[in-house]
């Protein structure tokens, strides 16, 4: 395991929680974050030997080579079909969020003294963010406020980062569908969660520097001065042409009604789209019989054009049914299809890749340049990355994408990281280029918004990346990973409390004010400080600290470890998905043996 130790020691059977900032810390060091293993032991984030079982192709018959030829054309179809429909299904779950929380996304944004509060605008844009779970969206109600004067630039760009974290929350709920394997979802949920920690590691960073400073907006406001950017330019649209033909039977949504609640404009009709279209239709008033004749339109008869509506065509148009309803049932058949795709998708892409496949995948997607220019490979996936993003111009898609490639072993961590971060940069592009297609008079102001979030995602990425030692996000996804693998209500914990439950507390005590919020979050975050400070201290210079603090042992058991919380999960869920797997009980009870203890060498 990646925290063994060397010697033959045996492992502790509790799990120190204060000890994942520390361990990642002295892991990040090197290079690669590879773990210190004893001489035999796999190392679990190896990507896995994907053998081939099956006969040569040489040792076919002509028989067996047109079998395999159409098994592998339908798996082909298969997985391309699964991947349209996942697609879709992200689309619909998207409307379903949004029918559900209704013009409440756009009247979060109607206080002005709450989003004076940076931590307050912070938690607002990953609120609505993962309510709507559309960065564009989440986007175009800040544009459109900040157009309508009802908001300033200056509070504008902690919603922003809140909105950049808001937008991991896909890949995690991704990962949850490869959970019935424990090495498989301990490679899926550290993918997902190296996105999620590299925002919130940034948001540390460049908050508290953006309300000192304001930097972002200083430097977005001289490349918005230097450059000569002309409106016109259109974002590309090619993920939207291949899915709207099945999404748009299925539900429409007038997404303007969410902006026009946000800038005081909204009314109480339903967010469904009833109309899509008008058309000219002519009524004529006094005629005659020559225009029966053939020779054109009398030129006596009073006619006049009328525009009519044309009804759109959809399975909730017309619908007696409330909004709220309308989402319960979209967002259930949108859950339904999105896990039953991605079992199909994990189980299809088993195996297609294994064998010469896989091995010519695996090192295509994770090869290095020659010796010395290995260091570019990464940059390289940032831009791939990047592209990607840019054309199919989701990047939740991309992500949700990569993170069962990396349960099935295909891309490594390390790999998938740059590919990460150049997915937050594409999807900033894609911004700027639909902010030059805005109106006139919010071209500036969309702009704006586009450049701090490219500058956000840029700095996140010099701070992060550039300096190998600084790449904290996959130690700690990799800590994640283990985490979630022994315990795997961990991950439905960590889903919890950084999309919901902590921005929900932080919102509710800025609706007290910033005395009441700094007075409550002051001292949590200084002793989280504190704790990560003595933790690092106790592995590197245990020496400096007092003879009581140089271990947790003395704190209560339930403090210290995840045992007991595990225990009590066990007890609360009925089936064995929170339980740890049988392998990981027998070994524990090993360990409690004293005769297998007495055998260890200390």
């Amino acid at each position: 395991m990646p925290n063994s130790l060397t010697g033959g020691q045996v492992p502790p059977l509790t799990l120190d929680t204060v000890g994942l900032v520390d361990r990642s810390l002295g892991n990040a060091g090197t290079p690669s974050s590879a773990p210190v293993l004893e001489e035999g032991e796999m190392d679990p984030w190896a990507l896995p030997q994907l053998k081939d079982t099956g006969q040569s192709w040489k040792e076919l018959s002509v028989a067996g080579r047109v079998l395999r030829v159409v098994t592998g054309f339908l798996k082909a179809c298969g997985l391309l079909g699964n991947l349209y429909l996942f697609i879709c299904s992200l689309d619909i779950l998207s409307s379903a969020f949004q029918l559900l929380s209704g013009k409440m996304t756009g009247d979060i944004f109607k206080d002005n003294v709450v989003l004076s509060n940076p931590v307050a605008g912070l938690v607002i844009g990953v609120l609505v963010t993962v309510l709507v779970q559309s960065s564009s969206t989440s986007s175009s109600i800040v544009v459109s406020m900040v157009a309508s004067k009802l908001l300033t630039v200056q509070a504008c760009v902690p919603i922003i980062m809140g909105v950049n974290v808001g937008t991991s929350i896909t890949s995690t709920l991704v990962s949850m569908a490869q959970s019935g394997n424990r090495d498989e979802f301990r490679r899926a949920f550290g993918g997902s969660a190296v996105h999620g920690i590299f925002n919130w590691l940034t948001v540390l960073i460049l908050l508290p520097l953006e309300s000192a400073t304001a930097l972002l907006e200083r430097l977005s406001a001289l490349a918005l001065g230097a450059s000569s950017l002309r409106p016109g330019g259109q974002a590309p649209d090619i993920l939207k042409v291949l899915t709207k033909p099945l999404t748009q039977l299925i539900v429409q949504l007038d997404t303007d009604r969410i902006a026009s609640s946000a800038t005081g404009n909204a009314t109480n009709s339903s967010l469904i789209k009833r109309w899509c279209g008008t058309r000219e239709v002519m009524t004529s008033g006094n005629s005659s019989d020559c225009g029966s004749t053939g020779s054109g339109p009398c030129p006596e008869s009073n006619s006049s054009t009328v525009l009519e509506q044309l009804p759109c065509h959809h399975l909730f148009v017309g619908t007696a049914l409330t909004d709220l309803a309308a989402g319960f049932i979209l967002l259930a058949a949108s859950l339904l299809l999105l896990c039953t795709c991605l079992l199909l998708i994990v189980k299809l892409l088993n195996s297609v890749l294994h064998g010469r496949v896989a091995q010519a995948v695996r090192k295509v997607i994770n090869a290095d340049f020659p010796f010395p220019f290995g260091w570019l490979s990464g940059y390289l996936a940032v831009l791939v990355g990047a592209g990607l993003t840019f054309v199919l111009q989701s990047s939740s898609v991309f992500t949700a994408a990569i993170v069962p490639l990396m349960g099935v072993g295909v891309i490594s961590l390390e790999r998938a990281y740059p590919l990460f971060l150049g997915s937050n940069i594409g999807t900033t592009t894609t911004a700027l280029l639909a902010a030059l297609a805005s109106p006139a008079d919010m071209l500036l102001s969309a702009l704006q918004v586009a450049l701090i979030h490219f500058f956000f995602n840029v700095a996140g990425i010099l701070l992060w990346y550039v300096v190998p030692v600084l790449r904290l996000p996959i130690p700690l996804a990799k800590r994640f990973g283990d985490l979630t693998a022994k315990y795997r209500w961990v991950a439905v914990a960590y889903l919890l409390l950084s999309f919901l439950l902590l921005p929900l507390a932080a919102f509710g005590l800025s609706l007290a004010g910033s005395t009441v919020l700094a007075a409550v979050g002051g001292p949590l975050v200084g002793l989280g400080l504190l704790i990560t400070l003595i933790s690092v201290l106790q592995r590197h210079r245990p020496a400096w600290l007092p003879r009581r603090l140089r271990s947790w042992a003395w704190l209560p058991l339930w403090l210290r470890s995840l045992e007991p919380w595990d225990h009590l999960v066990s007890r609360c869920c009925p089936c064995r998905v929170c339980s740890p797997p049988r392998a990981a009980a027998k070994e524990a009870h090993c360990y409690e043996n004293p005769e297998v203890l007495a055998s260890q060498q200390l």
